[in-house]
């Protein structure tokens, strides 16, 4: 049987938590009495700097059940640092770690097929949403997108996949290896390359309370990981540099034989769309390139990803 964990980061989830914790404790119960997870298996939630009630909950969930864990950390590092805490508390201490948001809007039946993966030999099981319903046009249209785009810069991640994953020991032993500072889970994830294989499912709405990640969120989340896994804007600002140039030397050959035949005007429209268009350009490219540089400033300075105040163990 596989001793089993979750990791479950949660911010302000006071609405949904209670709930939560009743739908995977007699998920848990079931596969425990069906010999699929061992009795000392474990639910664990990772506080992430919440401003309500969360910690307090998570307390009494503690107190109520052995089953449920808590983790506090010492204040907000955002849902990727606050998973990846988890991960890296956890490794040392189960068979295998599902991680899962606290909404359970993502379908903990897969659980049985994802240990079922695990103990036919897969390191990482990722689930995937075989459908998008209950999404928004526009929020459909995006995340699909940004899969694709995130492909075409270099960054392989798994097609609408978030981090509804699990992981062996020995995914989690190799990922603890990877030291950066900016993180962006479902990209670094595949590139441990162990043997994986994905379950689908149906996502459902979100019980009560509001999503963790507006289109703020998200767009920074994207962001993320476009220049944490991928060098593609550098070497596409550089493209557009030499696009610009040719047409600049284009121009000044145009401005040349205009000169000498006589025809030399001066025009506002283009001289004013010059000055833009490359100004613009400039201030896109230095940006770019800025960006990049802070991350490697971050890197440099080594700060802990994650600090933890207290862990609620047996």
């Amino acid at each position: 049987m596989t001793k089993l964990y979750l990791a479950i980061p949660c911010y302000n989830e006071e609405e949904v938590l209670r709930d939560s914790a009743t739908k995977l404790n007699k998920k848990y119960q079931t596969m425990m009495s069906e010999g699929k997870i061992t009795k000392d298996s474990k639910i664990v939630f990772i506080d992430d700097g919440s401003k309500d009630k969360t910690w307090s909950i998570i307390e009494a969930l503690h107190k109520e059940n052995p089953v449920f864990q808590g983790i506090k950390l010492s204040r907000n590092r955002g849902h990727q640092n606050a998973l990846l805490c988890g991960l890296m508390t956890l490794k040392d201490k189960a068979d295998a770690v599902i991680s899962i948001d606290a909404d359970l809007q993502d379908d903990i039946n897969c659980f049985d097929k994802m240990v079922e993966k695990y103990e036919e030999g897969c390191d990482v099981v990722y689930g995937v949403r075989s459908k998008r319903e209950t999404d928004t046009f526009f929020k459909r249209f995006t995340a699909e997108a940004f899969y694709k785009i995130l492909d075409k810069m270099g960054a392989k991640v798994i097609f609408n996949h978030a981090d509804y994953r699990l992981m062996s020991k020995r995914a989690l032993e190799a990922f603890s290896m990877y030291k950066e500072t900016n993180i962006f889970l479902r990209g670094m994830v595949p590139l441990i390359g162990y043997k994986s294989e994905i379950v689908t499912y149906e996502r459902t709405e979100r019980l009560a309370g509001e999503s963790k990640y507006p289109l703020k969120k998200m767009l920074a989340l994207a962001w993320e990981g476009i220049t944490s896994m991928s060098i593609q804007p550098i070497r596409f600002i550089t493209g557009l540099g030499a696009v610009v140039f040719a047409i600049s030397i284009i121009m000044i050959i145009y401005s040349l034989i205009s000169f000498f035949t006589g025809h030399s005007e001066s025009g506002w429209a283009s001289t004013l769309c010059s000055i833009w268009a490359i100004g613009g350009l400039q201030i896109l490219a230095i940006g770019v390139i800025g960006e990049y540089i802070g991350k490697i400033y971050l890197e440099t300075k080594q700060r802990p990803r994650f600090i933890v105040e207290e862990f609620l163990e047996d």
